[in-house]
Protein backbone atom coordinates (compact mmCIF):
# COMPACT_ATOMS: atom_id res chain seq x y z
CA UNK A 1 0.00 0.00 0.00
CA UNK A 2 1.33 3.45 -0.86
CA UNK A 3 -0.08 6.96 -0.82
CA UNK A 4 -0.65 8.58 -4.22
CA UNK A 5 0.55 7.69 -7.70
CA UNK A 6 4.26 6.95 -7.67
CA UNK A 7 5.37 5.98 -11.15
CA UNK A 8 9.09 5.55 -11.74
CA UNK A 9 10.25 8.34 -14.08
CA UNK A 10 12.18 7.94 -17.31
CA UNK A 11 15.73 8.44 -16.10
CA UNK A 12 18.24 9.87 -18.59
CA UNK A 13 21.75 8.49 -18.85
CA UNK A 14 24.48 10.24 -16.88
CA UNK A 15 27.85 10.17 -18.57
CA UNK A 16 30.48 8.68 -16.29
CA UNK A 17 28.04 6.71 -14.12
CA UNK A 18 27.33 3.05 -14.86
CA UNK A 19 25.04 0.62 -13.07
CA UNK A 20 24.71 -3.15 -13.10
CA UNK A 21 22.25 -5.29 -11.13
CA UNK A 22 21.59 -8.99 -10.71
CA UNK A 23 20.05 -11.52 -8.35
CA UNK A 24 22.44 -13.10 -5.85
CA UNK A 25 19.74 -15.00 -3.96
CA UNK A 26 20.61 -13.28 -0.67
CA UNK A 27 17.08 -13.56 0.75
CA UNK A 28 14.93 -14.22 -2.32
CA UNK A 29 15.36 -15.26 -5.94
CA UNK A 30 12.53 -13.31 -7.56
CA UNK A 31 14.18 -9.95 -8.24
CA UNK A 32 17.60 -8.33 -8.29
CA UNK A 33 19.26 -7.83 -4.91
CA UNK A 34 22.83 -6.84 -5.84
CA UNK A 35 23.83 -3.52 -7.40
CA UNK A 36 27.22 -2.35 -8.62
CA UNK A 37 27.76 1.34 -9.48
CA UNK A 38 30.88 2.57 -11.26
CA UNK A 39 32.06 6.18 -11.34
CA UNK A 40 34.39 7.57 -14.00
CA UNK A 41 37.99 8.11 -13.05
CA UNK A 42 38.34 11.56 -11.50
CA UNK A 43 34.76 11.59 -10.19
CA UNK A 44 34.08 13.04 -6.75
CA UNK A 45 31.90 11.46 -4.09
CA UNK A 46 30.20 12.69 -0.90
CA UNK A 47 28.33 10.65 1.67
CA UNK A 48 26.35 10.94 4.89
CA UNK A 49 25.85 8.01 7.24
CA UNK A 50 23.64 6.94 10.13
CA UNK A 51 24.42 8.21 13.63
CA UNK A 52 23.18 4.99 15.19
CA UNK A 53 25.91 3.83 17.62
CA UNK A 54 25.39 0.24 16.47
CA UNK A 55 25.98 1.09 12.83
CA UNK A 56 26.50 -1.83 10.47
CA UNK A 57 29.83 -3.21 9.30
CA UNK A 58 29.46 -1.78 5.76
CA UNK A 59 28.95 1.68 7.28
CA UNK A 60 32.29 1.43 9.11
CA UNK A 61 34.05 0.23 5.96
CA UNK A 62 32.43 2.80 3.68
CA UNK A 63 33.33 5.63 6.05
CA UNK A 64 36.96 4.54 6.06
CA UNK A 65 37.07 4.07 2.28
CA UNK A 66 35.71 7.57 1.63
CA UNK A 67 39.29 8.80 2.15
CA UNK A 68 40.56 6.86 -0.90
CA UNK A 69 38.73 8.49 -3.84
CA UNK A 70 36.07 5.79 -4.22
CA UNK A 71 35.06 4.70 -7.70
CA UNK A 72 32.65 1.84 -7.04
CA UNK A 73 29.59 1.28 -4.86
CA UNK A 74 28.49 -2.26 -3.97
CA UNK A 75 24.96 -2.51 -2.58
CA UNK A 76 23.04 -5.58 -1.46
CA UNK A 77 19.49 -5.94 -0.15
CA UNK A 78 18.11 -8.77 1.95
CA UNK A 79 20.83 -8.68 4.62
CA UNK A 80 21.99 -5.67 6.65
CA UNK A 81 25.30 -7.17 7.87
CA UNK A 82 24.60 -5.34 11.14
CA UNK A 83 25.13 -6.72 14.63
CA UNK A 84 27.55 -9.25 13.14
CA UNK A 85 30.73 -8.33 15.02
CA UNK A 86 34.20 -8.99 13.63
CA UNK A 87 32.90 -11.46 11.07
CA UNK A 88 30.63 -8.76 9.67
CA UNK A 89 33.58 -6.41 9.24
CA UNK A 90 35.55 -9.15 7.56
CA UNK A 91 32.63 -9.98 5.27
CA UNK A 92 32.21 -6.35 4.23
CA UNK A 93 35.93 -6.08 3.46
CA UNK A 94 35.89 -9.38 1.58
CA UNK A 95 33.02 -8.12 -0.57
CA UNK A 96 35.05 -5.03 -1.42
CA UNK A 97 38.07 -7.16 -2.30
CA UNK A 98 35.95 -9.38 -4.57
CA UNK A 99 34.53 -6.34 -6.36
CA UNK A 100 37.96 -4.71 -6.70
CA UNK A 101 39.47 -7.84 -8.19
CA UNK A 102 36.67 -7.94 -10.74
CA UNK A 103 36.78 -4.28 -11.79
CA UNK A 104 40.55 -3.86 -11.60
CA UNK A 105 40.63 -1.38 -8.73
CA UNK A 106 41.66 -1.26 -5.09
CA UNK A 107 39.45 -2.63 -2.32
CA UNK A 108 39.54 0.70 -0.51
CA UNK A 109 38.00 2.34 -3.59
CA UNK A 110 34.81 0.32 -3.08
CA UNK A 111 32.05 1.57 -0.79
CA UNK A 112 29.84 -1.27 0.54
CA UNK A 113 26.18 -0.80 1.52
CA UNK A 114 23.76 -3.37 2.88
CA UNK A 115 20.07 -3.32 3.83
CA UNK A 116 17.78 -5.98 5.19
CA UNK A 117 17.63 -8.24 8.25
CA UNK A 118 19.88 -7.29 11.20
CA UNK A 119 21.94 -9.91 13.04
CA UNK A 120 22.49 -12.42 10.23
CA UNK A 121 25.87 -13.04 8.65
CA UNK A 122 26.33 -11.78 5.10
CA UNK A 123 26.31 -14.57 2.48
CA UNK A 124 29.57 -13.43 0.93
CA UNK A 125 29.89 -16.49 -1.31
CA UNK A 126 26.58 -15.62 -3.01
CA UNK A 127 27.68 -12.03 -3.55
CA UNK A 128 31.06 -13.04 -4.96
CA UNK A 129 29.42 -15.55 -7.30
CA UNK A 130 26.90 -12.97 -8.58
CA UNK A 131 29.28 -10.04 -9.00
CA UNK A 132 30.46 -10.98 -12.53
CA UNK A 133 26.85 -10.81 -13.80
CA UNK A 134 26.43 -7.34 -12.30
CA UNK A 135 29.77 -6.26 -13.77
CA UNK A 136 28.84 -7.51 -17.24
CA UNK A 137 25.63 -5.46 -17.14
CA UNK A 138 27.32 -2.15 -16.28
CA UNK A 139 25.51 0.48 -18.32
CA UNK A 140 24.43 4.12 -18.07
CA UNK A 141 20.72 3.35 -18.58
CA UNK A 142 19.78 0.87 -15.84
CA UNK A 143 18.33 3.25 -13.24
CA UNK A 144 14.99 1.43 -13.01
CA UNK A 145 16.74 -1.91 -12.53
CA UNK A 146 19.04 -0.36 -9.93
CA UNK A 147 16.12 1.11 -7.96
CA UNK A 148 14.47 -2.32 -7.80
CA UNK A 149 17.68 -4.01 -6.63
CA UNK A 150 17.95 -1.99 -3.42
CA UNK A 151 14.34 -2.52 -2.26
CA UNK A 152 13.36 -4.51 0.84
CA UNK A 153 9.79 -3.96 2.10
CA UNK A 154 9.29 -1.13 -0.41
CA UNK A 155 6.20 -1.52 -2.57
CA UNK A 156 7.58 0.55 -5.47
CA UNK A 157 10.98 1.71 -6.76
CA UNK A 158 11.79 5.34 -5.97
CA UNK A 159 13.46 7.62 -8.48
CA UNK A 160 13.78 11.32 -9.25
CA UNK A 161 15.50 13.11 -12.11
CA UNK A 162 16.18 16.78 -12.68
CA UNK A 163 18.11 18.84 -15.23
CA UNK A 164 19.63 22.29 -14.77
CA UNK A 165 21.41 24.67 -17.11
CA UNK A 166 24.73 26.21 -16.09
CA UNK A 167 26.02 28.90 -18.44
CA UNK A 168 24.21 27.31 -21.36
CA UNK A 169 25.32 23.75 -20.57
CA UNK A 170 23.05 20.99 -19.29
CA UNK A 171 23.73 19.16 -16.02
CA UNK A 172 21.68 16.09 -15.10
CA UNK A 173 20.88 14.76 -11.64
CA UNK A 174 19.39 11.30 -11.03
CA UNK A 175 18.51 9.85 -7.64
CA UNK A 176 17.15 6.58 -6.30
CA UNK A 177 16.27 5.67 -2.74
CA UNK A 178 14.80 2.84 -0.72
CA UNK A 179 13.04 2.71 2.60
CA UNK A 180 9.58 2.05 4.02
CA UNK A 181 10.11 1.09 7.67
CA UNK A 182 12.70 1.69 10.40
CA UNK A 183 12.70 5.24 9.09
CA UNK A 184 13.85 8.17 11.19
CA UNK A 185 17.14 9.05 9.49
CA UNK A 186 19.61 10.76 11.73
CA UNK A 187 22.60 11.70 9.70
CA UNK A 188 15.98 3.83 8.41
CA UNK A 189 16.85 1.19 6.64
CA UNK A 190 17.11 4.09 4.29
CA UNK A 191 19.58 4.22 1.41
CA UNK A 192 19.81 6.91 -1.26
CA UNK A 193 22.15 7.20 -4.22
CA UNK A 194 22.28 10.40 -6.24
CA UNK A 195 24.45 10.95 -9.32
CA UNK A 196 25.25 13.90 -11.53
CA UNK A 197 27.61 14.67 -14.39
CA UNK A 198 28.57 17.99 -12.78
CA UNK A 199 32.19 19.01 -12.17
CA UNK A 200 32.63 19.91 -8.49
CA UNK A 201 35.36 19.38 -5.89
CA UNK A 202 34.69 16.83 -3.14
CA UNK A 203 34.60 19.25 -0.17
CA UNK A 204 32.05 21.45 -1.92
CA UNK A 205 30.03 18.39 -2.96
CA UNK A 206 30.01 17.24 0.67
CA UNK A 207 28.86 20.68 1.80
CA UNK A 208 26.03 20.55 -0.69
CA UNK A 209 24.92 17.07 0.41
CA UNK A 210 25.10 17.90 4.12
CA UNK A 211 22.78 20.87 3.65
CA UNK A 212 20.34 18.92 1.48
CA UNK A 213 20.12 15.92 3.81
CA UNK A 214 19.43 18.13 6.82
CA UNK A 215 16.35 19.60 5.10
CA UNK A 216 15.09 16.40 3.51
CA UNK A 217 15.93 12.92 4.81
CA UNK A 218 16.45 14.22 8.34
CA UNK A 219 12.93 15.68 8.37
CA UNK A 220 11.03 12.47 7.65
CA UNK A 221 9.93 9.66 9.95
CA UNK A 222 7.79 6.56 9.55
CA UNK A 223 8.20 5.00 12.98
CA UNK A 224 10.94 6.87 14.87
CA UNK A 225 13.51 4.07 14.46
CA UNK A 226 16.92 5.12 13.16
CA UNK A 227 18.45 2.27 11.17
CA UNK A 228 21.90 0.81 11.64
CA UNK A 229 22.51 1.15 7.90
CA UNK A 230 21.28 4.60 6.75
CA UNK A 231 23.39 6.23 4.09
CA UNK A 232 23.07 8.82 1.36
CA UNK A 233 25.69 9.13 -1.38
CA UNK A 234 26.15 11.91 -3.94
CA UNK A 235 28.38 11.14 -6.92
CA UNK A 236 29.65 13.70 -9.46
CA UNK A 237 31.27 12.21 -12.56
CA UNK A 238 32.57 15.52 -13.95
CA UNK A 239 31.66 14.42 -17.48
CA UNK A 240 29.49 17.43 -18.38
CA UNK A 241 30.58 20.21 -20.71
CA UNK A 242 29.44 22.75 -18.10
CA UNK A 243 32.14 24.65 -16.22
CA UNK A 244 33.32 23.44 -12.82
CA UNK A 245 31.03 24.52 -10.00
CA UNK A 246 32.85 26.65 -7.44
CA UNK A 247 31.89 28.08 -4.06
CA UNK A 248 29.90 31.27 -3.57
CA UNK A 249 28.71 31.47 -7.18
CA UNK A 250 25.34 31.51 -8.87
CA UNK A 251 26.18 28.14 -10.46
CA UNK A 252 26.69 26.61 -7.02
CA UNK A 253 23.37 27.97 -5.77
CA UNK A 254 21.50 26.59 -8.78
CA UNK A 255 23.17 23.20 -8.32
CA UNK A 256 22.63 23.15 -4.54
CA UNK A 257 18.95 24.02 -4.99
CA UNK A 258 18.56 21.15 -7.47
CA UNK A 259 20.24 18.66 -5.13
CA UNK A 260 17.98 19.87 -2.33
CA UNK A 261 14.92 19.38 -4.55
CA UNK A 262 15.95 15.84 -5.54
CA UNK A 263 16.60 14.88 -1.90
CA UNK A 264 13.26 16.29 -0.75
CA UNK A 265 11.39 14.41 -3.49
CA UNK A 266 13.15 11.13 -2.67
CA UNK A 267 12.44 11.64 1.03
CA UNK A 268 8.75 12.21 0.33
CA UNK A 269 8.58 9.03 -1.76
CA UNK A 270 9.88 7.09 1.24
CA UNK A 271 7.07 8.45 3.41
CA UNK A 272 4.48 7.75 0.71
CA UNK A 273 5.68 4.14 0.85
CA UNK A 274 5.76 3.90 4.64
CA UNK A 275 4.99 0.36 5.71
CA UNK A 276 1.22 0.02 5.66
CA UNK A 277 0.74 3.76 5.08
CA UNK A 278 -2.65 5.04 3.95
CA UNK A 279 -2.01 8.74 4.57
CA UNK A 280 0.76 11.30 4.10
CA UNK A 281 0.93 13.93 6.83
CA UNK A 282 2.83 17.19 6.49
CA UNK A 283 3.47 18.66 9.92
CA UNK A 284 4.32 22.35 9.57
CA UNK A 285 5.51 24.09 12.74
CA UNK A 286 5.50 27.88 12.49
CA UNK A 287 6.39 30.75 14.81
CA UNK A 288 9.00 28.72 16.70
CA UNK A 289 11.99 30.33 18.40
CA UNK A 290 14.45 28.22 16.38
CA UNK A 291 14.57 25.59 13.65
CA UNK A 292 15.56 23.02 16.27
CA UNK A 293 12.49 23.82 18.34
CA UNK A 294 10.23 23.56 15.30
CA UNK A 295 11.70 20.18 14.35
CA UNK A 296 11.35 18.92 17.92
CA UNK A 297 7.66 19.79 18.01
CA UNK A 298 7.07 18.35 14.54
CA UNK A 299 8.78 15.05 15.32
CA UNK A 300 7.03 14.69 18.67
CA UNK A 301 3.71 14.82 16.81
CA UNK A 302 5.00 12.56 14.03
CA UNK A 303 6.29 9.91 16.46
CA UNK A 304 3.10 9.68 18.52
CA UNK A 305 1.41 6.28 17.97
CA UNK A 306 -1.84 7.82 19.23
CA UNK A 307 -1.69 10.59 16.63
CA UNK A 308 -0.73 8.19 13.86
CA UNK A 309 -3.49 5.68 14.64
CA UNK A 310 -6.08 8.46 14.84
CA UNK A 311 -5.12 9.54 11.33
CA UNK A 312 -5.41 5.96 10.11
CA UNK A 313 -8.94 5.87 11.52
CA UNK A 314 -9.73 9.32 10.02
CA UNK A 315 -10.65 10.37 13.54
CA UNK A 316 -10.21 14.13 14.23
CA UNK A 317 -9.09 13.41 17.80
CA UNK A 318 -7.17 16.68 18.02
CA UNK A 319 -6.46 16.29 21.73
CA UNK A 320 -3.75 13.78 20.83
CA UNK A 321 -1.99 16.35 18.65
CA UNK A 322 -2.25 19.03 21.33
CA UNK A 323 -0.88 16.62 23.94
CA UNK A 324 2.13 15.88 21.71
CA UNK A 325 2.83 19.61 21.35
CA UNK A 326 2.61 19.99 25.10
CA UNK A 327 5.16 17.23 25.82
CA UNK A 328 7.64 18.27 23.11
CA UNK A 329 9.91 20.01 25.58
CA UNK A 330 9.25 23.61 24.57
CA UNK A 331 10.14 25.76 27.56
CA UNK A 332 7.76 28.42 28.82
CA UNK A 333 5.13 27.65 26.20
CA UNK A 334 2.12 29.97 26.37
CA UNK A 335 -0.86 27.77 25.55
CA UNK A 336 -3.06 30.75 24.68
CA UNK A 337 -0.62 31.66 21.87
CA UNK A 338 -0.75 28.23 20.23
CA UNK A 339 -2.95 27.66 17.19
CA UNK A 340 -3.55 24.26 15.59
CA UNK A 341 -4.93 23.60 12.11
CA UNK A 342 -5.93 20.60 10.01
CA UNK A 343 -5.43 21.99 6.51
CA UNK A 344 -7.46 25.23 6.60
CA UNK A 345 -9.60 24.20 9.58
CA UNK A 346 -8.60 25.88 12.85
CA UNK A 347 -8.96 23.41 15.71
CA UNK A 348 -7.26 25.14 18.65
CA UNK A 349 -7.15 28.84 19.46
CA UNK A 350 -6.81 30.88 22.69
CA UNK A 351 -5.94 27.87 24.81
CA UNK A 352 -8.80 25.61 23.79
CA UNK A 353 -11.03 24.37 21.03
CA UNK A 354 -11.65 27.11 18.45
CA UNK A 355 -15.13 28.61 18.77
CA UNK A 356 -15.92 28.01 15.10
CA UNK A 357 -14.56 24.44 14.92
CA UNK A 358 -16.94 21.63 14.06
CA UNK A 359 -16.37 17.90 14.14
CA UNK A 360 -17.73 17.70 10.59
CA UNK A 361 -15.05 20.09 9.35
CA UNK A 362 -12.32 18.06 11.04
CA UNK A 363 -13.75 14.82 9.67
CA UNK A 364 -13.73 16.23 6.14
CA UNK A 365 -9.99 16.85 6.32
CA UNK A 366 -9.18 13.58 8.05
CA UNK A 367 -10.81 11.61 5.23
CA UNK A 368 -8.17 12.87 2.78
CA UNK A 369 -5.09 10.89 1.72
CA UNK A 370 -2.82 13.88 2.25
CA UNK A 371 -3.21 16.17 5.25
CA UNK A 372 -1.31 19.19 6.53
CA UNK A 373 -1.12 19.73 10.28
CA UNK A 374 -0.05 23.29 11.08
CA UNK A 375 1.09 24.31 14.55
CA UNK A 376 1.64 28.01 15.23
CA UNK A 377 3.56 28.41 18.48
CA UNK A 378 3.44 32.21 18.68
CA UNK A 379 7.07 32.37 19.87
CA UNK A 380 9.22 33.46 16.93
CA UNK A 381 9.83 33.30 13.17
CA UNK A 382 11.27 29.81 12.55
CA UNK A 383 9.37 27.39 10.29
CA UNK A 384 10.09 23.70 9.62
CA UNK A 385 8.16 20.86 7.98
CA UNK A 386 8.31 17.20 9.02
CA UNK A 387 6.80 14.44 6.87
CA UNK A 388 5.28 11.30 8.31
CA UNK A 389 2.52 8.74 7.69
CA UNK A 390 -0.15 6.96 9.67
CA UNK A 391 0.05 3.61 11.49
CA UNK A 392 -2.23 0.96 10.05
CA UNK A 393 -2.90 -2.70 10.82
CA UNK A 394 -0.52 -3.55 7.99
CA UNK A 395 2.44 -1.83 9.68
CA UNK A 396 2.16 -4.28 12.59
CA UNK A 397 1.67 -7.24 10.25
CA UNK A 398 4.64 -6.36 8.02
CA UNK A 399 7.02 -5.98 10.94
CA UNK A 400 5.66 -8.92 12.93
CA UNK A 401 6.25 -11.18 9.92
CA UNK A 402 9.47 -9.53 8.64
CA UNK A 403 11.67 -12.59 9.17
CA UNK A 404 9.10 -15.24 8.22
Amino acid sequence: MAVGLNNFPTMPEISGIKLGATNAGIKQTVRDDLLLIEMAEGATCAAVFTRNAFCAAPVHVAKANMAHQPRWLLINSGNANAGTGRQGMGDAITSCISAANLVGGQANQVLPFSTGVIGQTLPVAKITAALPAAFEQLSTDLWDKAAHAIMTTDTFPKGVTQAIILEGHSVTINGISKGAGMIQPDMATMLAFIATDAKIAQPLLQQCLDAAVEQSFNLITVDGDTSTNDACVLMASGCTSAPEITANTENYQVFADAIMSVCKQLAELIIRDGEGATKLMRIVVEQAQSNEEAVRVGKTIAHSPLVKTAFFASDPNWGRILAAVGRSGVENMVLEDVQLFLDDVCIVRNGGCADDYTEAAGQRVMAQEEITITVKLGRGQAIQEVLTCDFSYDYVKINAEYRT
